[in-house]
C-alpha cells in the first residue's frame, strides 16, 4: 500500500518524502489542491497521475492504445458533482493538483469535452493522444471494494487489447491515496519512520506525555518532529505559504459573483457580505468577529465549490474552517490586538506570522491524531471526520496561540469534536455546496467557542480527546452507508434539487 502525500509548498522536502511513506507531517494535512473535494477530486487526480507516471517510468505510454478506468463506491455515486471523473482525466494527462491552475483546468477539460481526445502523460513530457472522455469511464456506485469505499482501477491496453499496466488505488481522505497490494511494505516503512522523529505519537496521551517530559508546547513538539525532514526556516516558509494560499483563496472568492456551478443555483454570498462588513465595521471592532469568521468560511468554501485553488485543511469539504479560525487568530487574539494598536506595520507582520506558524503546528498535531486513530474521510465516517476533525484542529490551534497549556489545547480539540459526533455527509446533488458551505461557518464558530471554554478551565476534563476520536471512528462504522458521501440519504434525497 503506497501512500502518496504532497511535499511542503515553499519548502525543500526530504529527498524520500515524495516516494516513501513517512510519519505524518503538518504538510500532509495542509496541502494545496483544487476543489471541490480532497477525497473525490484531489485524491483521484493524484492516483491517476501516479498511474501515468508508471506508464512513463516503464516506457509503456507509447504502446498504450486504450484505457479502462473503473470507479467504485462513493467516488462513482457522487463523482459527477465532486468533479471526480474530470479530475481523473487531468491526472492521466499528468497534471498535479498542487500546481495546476484553475485556468489550465478549464482549458483542458473544455478541450477534452469538445474533441474527445485525452493527452495521456502530456504534462509529464511524454504525450500520447488517445480517444477517451468522461463517458468512457465505468462507474460502479453500488460496489465497494474491500479496502475503502473510494476505489478506482486503472488499466492501460495495447493495440490488441492486452493489459500493459493495472493498478488499483484508494482515496482515503484529505487527498491521501494508497495503492492496493503494498500494505505490508508501507506498514514497515511507517514503523521505521516513527523511530526517526524525536517525539513520536499516535495518541493525545502520548503527545501530552512528551509535553510534560520536555516542557514544550504542542506546537513546539510538532516543530521538533518536523525538523526531522526540513530546517526550521523551511518549515516556517512552508506554513506561511499555506496561509498565503488560504488568503488568496478567500480574496479570489470575494471577486466572484452570481451562482455556484452545478445546477443547484446556490447564490454566492461572500462578495455582498464583504461589502456590507466593510461598511459596518471599517475598524475591525471585536464585536463583529463572528460576522468576519462566517464570511471567511463561506468565501473559502464557495471558492472550493467552484473548483478553485484551496488548501486541504485537512479536507476540501472542510477547507473553510481553519482559514476562518486562523483569520480570528490573526485579528483578534490579544498579542495581535496589541500590535495593531502599536501602529508598527513590521511588528504586526512579525506577530501575525508567529501566530500563524504556532497555530498551524498545533492544529497539525491534532490532525495527526485523527489520521492515526480514525479517519478524515466523509465517505468512510461521515462529515464528523471532515468538518468535525477540522473544527477540532482549529480549536486546538486557537487555544495554543491564546496561551493555553498542552492540556487546555487537548481539551479544546476534544470539546469541538465531541459536539460534531454523528455528523452525516449528505450533499444535495453530490455537490459540495449544501449543507457543506454553511456547515463550515458553524463549525468555525464552534472551534472558537471550544477554545474559549477550554481556556476557562485548567485542562482537566472527564472525556479525553483520544476517547472522542475512538468514538468518532466507531460511530462512523455504525453509520448507514447512505449517510457517508453517497447522496443516497438525508438532505440529498429529502430536498428537491431544482
Amino acid at each position: 500500500m503506497r501512500r502518496e502525500t504532497p511535499s511542503a509548498p515553499g519548502a525543500a522536502p526530504h529527498p524520500s518524502r515524495l516516494e516513501h511513506i513517512m510519519a505524518i507531517s503538518v504538510f500532509d494535512l495542509f496541502s494545496v489542491g483544487i476543489g471541490p473535494s480532497s477525497s473525490h477530486t484531489v485524491g483521484p487526480m493524484r492516483a491517476a497521475r501516479r498511474f501515468a507516471q508508471t506508464l512513463v517510468e516503464q516506457e509503456l505510454h507509447e504502446r498504450t492504445a486504450g484505457l479502462r478506468v473503473d470507479v467504485y463506491g462513493s467516488l462513482a455515486a457522487t463523482g459527477r458533482g465532486h468533479g471526480t471523473f474530470t479530475a481523473i482525466l487531468l491526472g492521466l494527462e499528468g497534471y498535479d493538483p498542487e500546481t495546476v491552475l484553475p485556468d489550465q483546468v478549464e482549458e483542458r477539460l473544455a478541450d477534452i469535452a469538445a474533441g474527445g481526445t485525452l493527452r495521456l502523460c502530456a504534462a509529464l513530457g511524454r504525450r500520447k493522444d488517445l480517444p477517451y472522455a468522461v463517458e468512457d469511464m465505468v462507474q460502479h456506485p453500488l460496489t465497494v471494494l474491500e479496502r475503502h469505499t473510494n476505489g478506482m482501477r486503472f488499466q492501460a491496453l495495447d493495440a490488441d487489447g492486452a493489459v500493459l499496466a493495472d493498478e488499483t488505488w484508494f482515496s482515503v481522505g484529505g487527498g491521501f491515496i494508497v495503492q492496493e497490494g503494498e500494505e505490508d511494505a508501507a506498514a514497515a516503512e511507517l514503523d521505521e519512520a516513527s523511530k526517526q522523529v524525536p517525539h513520536p505519537f499516535r495518541t493525545a496521551r502520548e503527545l501530552l506525555a512528551h509535553c510534560r517530559a520536555t516542557g514544550l508546547s504542542i506546537s513546539d513538539v510538532m516543530l521538533a518532529d518536523e525538523r526531522t525532514w526540513r530546517t526550521e526556516e523551511e518549515i516556517r516558509a512552508g506554513l506561511l505559504h499555506i496561509w498565503d494560499v488560504m488568503e488568496q483563496c478567500k480574496d479570489s472568492s470575494l471577486r466572484r459573483t452570481g451562482t455556484l456551478p452545478g445546477g443547484l443555483k446556490v447564490a454566492r454570498r461572500a462578495p455582498a457580505w464583504h461589502d456590507r462588513l466593510r461598511r459596518e465595521d471599517p475598524d475591525r471592532d471585536p464585536s463583529y468577529w463572528q460576522e468576519w469568521v462566517n464570511l471567511v468560511a463561506l468565501a473559502v468554501n464557495e471558492e472550493n465549490a467552484s473548483g478553485g485553488r484551496v488548501v486541504t485543511a485537512p479536507t476540501n469539504g472542510a477547507a473553510g474552517i481553519i482559514p476562518a479560525v486562523l483569520f480570528y487568530a490573526t485579528h483578534y487574539v490579544p498579542e495581535v490586538r496589541r500590535a495593531m494598536a502599536g501602529g508598527d506595520a513590521e511588528e504586526l507582520r512579525r506577530v501575525r506570522e508567529s501566530v500563524v506558524v504556532r497555530f498551524l503546528l498545533a492544529a497539525g498535531a491534532v490532525g495527526v491524531l485523527y489520521k492515526e486513530q480514525a479517519s478524515i474521510s466523509g465517505a468512510e465516517v461521515g462529515c464528523q471526520g471532515e468538518v468535525g476533525s477540522a473544527s477540532s484542529m482549529a480549536a486546538g490551534g486557537l487555544a495554543e496561540v491564546l496561551g493555553g497549556t498542552p492540556e487546555q489545547v487537548e481539551n479544546a480539540a476534544e470539546i469541538a469534536m465531541e459536539h460534531n459526533l454523528g455528523l452525516t455527509c449528505d450533499p444535495i446533488g453530490g455537490l459540495v455546496q449544501v449543507p457543506c458551505i454553511e456547515r463550515n461557518a458553524i463549525a468555525a464558530a464552534k472551534a472558537i467557542n471550544a477554545a474559549k471554554m477550554a481556556l476557562w478551565g485548567d485542562g482537566t476534563h472527564r472525556v479525553s480527546l483520544d476517547e472522542v476520536i475512538v468514538t468518532m471512528r466507531e460511530t462512523g462504522k455504525d453509520m448507514s452507508h447512505k449517510y457517508k458521501e453517497t447522496a443516497l440519504g438525508g438532505l440529498a434525497v429529502n430536498v428537491v434539487e431544482c
